[in-house]
């Protein structure tokens, strides 16, 4: 499982003509699933994103979880993460899981990252979205499952 997580101050999800998710401070990650993921990849990712400590403190260091900051997470699925171009120039998404398993594991994470933090809001699996925000810094973390970076 890869994650892209990107402190904001605000985001939202827009699937067609609707607000389908919607956060204010917080974190906003993009979720990708492997063909290979189970429950474990996402039982290690969903509480080291929610213990991530990339907020200020009183001093402006990062010293502060999203639950500190009484943040909100929205959590958008995104196969692309695991695009390989290694051999050319349009992506192979032979890594990436199908939705039969990506969704399942999808929302897996998401029940898991509400256990942890209060407001948790999502995209909408397998539609074409906008997902606007404002990231905070800019703070952008990359974390991987298999722990490859």
């Amino acid at each position: 499982m890869r994650a892209v997580v990107q402190r904001v101050t605000r985001a939202r999800v827009i699937a067609g003509d609707e607000v389908v998710g919607e956060i204010g401070r917080g974190l906003v990650v993009l979720l990708g699933v492997a063909h290979d993921d189970t429950k474990a990849d996402a039982d290690y990712l969903a509480p080291k994103i929610a213990s991530l400590r990339i907020f200020d403190d009183s001093e402006g260091k990062m010293n502060l979880a999203l639950k500190d900051i009484d943040g909100g997470l929205l959590v958008v699925s995104q196969f692309t993460l695991y695009g390989d171009v290694r051999r050319g120039l349009r992506p192979s998404w032979s890594e990436a899981a199908q939705p039969e398993l990506a969704e399942p594991l999808y929302e897996y994470f998401v029940e898991s990252s509400r256990k942890l933090i209060a407001r948790v809001a999502t995209g909408s699996f397998r539609k074409t979205m906008q997902v606007e925000l404002v990231n905070d810094g800019p703070v952008t973390i990359l974390l991987d499952s298999r722990k490859r970076f």
